[in-house]
């Protein structure tokens, strides 16, 4: 007899937690496009110069804002 022990039920619930969570995504098509089009728009911004008298630094504290709301937003459809 095989004797898996504790990791078994945790690997279990792991696994189970990342296909519900990706039946999750995949029944909110549009909400994952906007996460998505957010981090790129995120990563522009922090690929941009510094330069622009701290419109650039809001900028990003929006985009941030915007995707923690899109996540809970997610997540509260579930």
């Amino acid at each position: 007899m095989l004797h898996f022990g504790f990791k078994m039920p945790v690997a279990c619930v792991l696994a189970g937690a990342v296909v519900g969570a990706s039946i999750a995504y995949a029944a909110q098509p549009n909400m994952v496009s906007a996460l998505n089009s957010l981090e790129q728009a995120k990563a522009s911004l922090l690929a941009a110069e510094a330069n622009k008298a701290g419109h650039r630094d809001r900028a990003i504290s929006f985009v941030n804002q915007a995707i923690t709301q899109v996540r809970e937003g997610i997540a509260a459809a579930n």
